[in-house]
């Protein structure tokens, strides 16, 4: 093709900036002095500015599978318009995030989605709970990987394989050298590019004498359906179904937090999640008439010929095979870049979010508790380039960008949504409703079929059909599955504390501790806990037998301590009374 040589210099051109600008801002990080270099790396020092968290925020949603995905509803003549859902969806997740989620985040310093997880549900949960946020993860790179692939595909004649290789390595490079920085820094020059690009594509592409006017075509039907689409009854459940999945299942993800929990201050981290909504809404303009007007466009007048992309089955590619068709040379170049922009822009963020999350809740609190921070760094580093690998793989097989980007986030919405919401926004839930509520929410999940995995329902919803030998589901069950997980962890939380503490079921089959004595235990041999029944008095060891370890010291200690308390403080029963009666606060703030 045309475009082949001169495509693939501008292509290389782009990703060795890209690059060069990834190495320079992990110099720039490493300048960085903080007494915890991991956590420069995954959040930023926690002194992100305003307009680079804003960039970077923006970018991270504006991936080659929003992009490509956005342009290919619009086109399909099943689909049409009123099917977009990620541009309002994201916009208003933005907003709901800022709204409610970032204060509690922010306000305790925490480093990753998964630590009030883990510190209200124990380990155990937490690593139940990474594990759907991992594949998350390596499904979104693994979308815009094969988004760009399929792209350079059809435009340089270039083997996909190759490109998804190629950019895999890139993005893993420079992302695993500077962490969030490197990030930041090189999602300010792809959103600038993307943007500028895409806009600049849309005159000639509405221009060209084989397109109709989209505003004619919005309202008849020219060479194929309206571009605005309809929307029949019978869908309307699960158009509900998959808009409140985007708006509520896009909320619990690392790529989101690690930039709110990056900035200064939660207001100013409320301030990025508000402001990256609008730009993530106004970014999927130019695809929404990229769509249009592939809508619009007699095919036969073009090279691309007869039958149409819908009828070859390329709807996918749709938006490439509109700048390649449609626009000049050198106007197809700015497009192919904003591409290849989008994807490393999302991508990045989606490794560094799995590093992230198995270095420091997995790695150091699950395996290495004293691992130090030079180790947890290279954990990170290692993790992110496995998991580039991992996603690499998948993209080869993709055959729908859509789809694969939509499915990436169900399992999220489902499983890790209600444990957010119950940590963070209801007291008292415990490890044994969070595991309820995960497993019950997993197998309605599966239970319900997955017709991208070629997985029957067993469990027929109301409004269940077979289409073309698929069966679909058109009650909102995505929606049911969250709220059934939600309402089992408040449940079974409230039912299990009431069960031990009432004594109905006994206090040694509590394996996750959620009941805990308000008694004041001193571990002591048994024959010294008392001389005096009446005194409370505690027989203080010899000198001899503490003297083998420094820690067995407080054998001695402790007794003098407690002896010299008054005898009505050491008579009281209960850990309140005995925090009241001293007359050091600190003592009572810290029990």
């Amino acid at each position: 093709m045309a475009l082949s040589t001169s495509g693939l210099v501008a292509l290389v051109a782009f990703y060795v900036v890209t690059l060069a600008t990834g190495i320079w801002a992990s110099w720039k990080a490493k300048k960085l002095k903080s007494r915890k270099p991991s956590e420069v790396a995954m959040v930023g020092n926690r002194k992100m500015g305003f307009c680079l968290g804003l960039f970077t925020a923006t970018a991270t949603w504006v991936g080659g599978a929003y992009i490509n995905g956005t342009a290919e509803i619009v086109y399909l003549p099943s689909r049409g318009l009123v099917w977009v859902q990620a541009p309002a969806g994201f916009a208003l997740s933005l907003l709901i995030g800022g709204l409610f989620f970032v204060n509690p985040m922010r306000s305790k310093k925490y480093v990753t989605m998964m630590d009030p997880l883990q510190e209200t549900y124990g380990n155990v949960m937490a690593s139940l709970m990474f594990i759907p946020s991992l594949i998350g993860d390596i499904f979104w790179f693994a979308a815009i990987l094969a988004s760009l692939g399929a792209t350079m595909q059809v435009i340089l004649d270039i083997h996909g394989i190759l490109v998804i290789i190629i950019s895999a390595c890139t993005v893993i490079i420079y992302t695993l050298l500077g962490g969030l920085y490197s990030v930041a820094y090189t999602d300010v020059i792809q959103l600038v590019f993307i943007t500028v690009s895409l806009w600049v594509c849309i005159p000639f592409a509405l221009m060209n004498p084989a397109t109709k006017s989209i505003s004619y075509t919005a309202g008849h039907n020219v060479f194929q359906a309206s571009w605005i689409g309809k929307m029949e009854v019978q869908y309307l459940g699960r158009w509900l179904d998959d808009f409140l999945y985007l708006v509520l299942g896009s909320i619990p993800w690392q790529i989101y937090f690690q930039r709110v929990l990056s900035a200064s201050s939660p207001n100013e981290g409320r301030l990025i999640s508000y402001f990256s909504g609008l730009g993530c809404f106004i970014m999927a303009i130019p695809s929404v008439v990229i769509g249009a007007v592939a809508a619009s466009t007699d095919w036969n007048q073009t090279a691309y010929g007869l039958p149409s992309p819908n009828d070859r089955g390329e709807s996918a590619l749709i938006l490439p095979l509109v700048l390649y068709h449609l626009c000049p040379t050198y106007v197809a170049l700015g497009g192919l870049g904003a591409l290849a922009a989008a994807v490393m822009s999302s991508g990045d963020s989606a490794l560094l979010s799995a590093g992230t999350l198995f270095a420091h809740n997995i790695y150091r609190k699950v395996f290495r508790k004293h691992a130090s921070e030079e180790e947890v760094l290279w954990a990170m580093r290692m993790s992110m380039v496995i998991f580039g690998m991992t996603s690499a793989g998948l993209a080869f097989h993709s055959h729908s960008i859509y789809d694969l980007w939509f499915l990436s986030g169900e399992l999220v919405y489902a499983l890790l949504f209600p444990q957010l919401c119950c940590v963070l926004f209801i007291r008292n839930t415990n490890t044994y409703g969070s595991a309820a509520g995960f497993f019950l929410g997993l197998l309605l999940r599966l239970l319900a079929g997955e017709p991208a995995l070629n997985i029957p329902p067993v469990i027929h919803y109301p409004g269940c059909s077979l289409v073309d030998g698929v069966y679909v589901q058109l009650f909102p069950f995505k929606l049911f599955t969250m709220l059934v997980s939600l309402l089992t962890i408040v449940s079974v939380s409230h039912l299990s504390a009431f069960l031990f503490k009432a004594n109905v079921l006994p206090r040694r089959w509590d394996v996750c501790k959620i009941v805990r004595a308000d008694r004041v235990v001193i571990s002591l041999p048994q024959r010294r806990k008392r001389v005096s029944s009446n005194k409370n008095i505690l027989e203080v060891p010899s000198h001899r037998e503490v003297r083998p370890t420094r820690a067995r010291a407080f054998l001695a200690v402790a007794p003098i301590w407690w002896n010299a308390l008054p005898q009505e403080t050491r008579a009281m029963r209960d850990l309140t009374s005995f925090c009241k009666a001293q007359s050091d606060p600190l003592l009572c703030r810290s029990s």
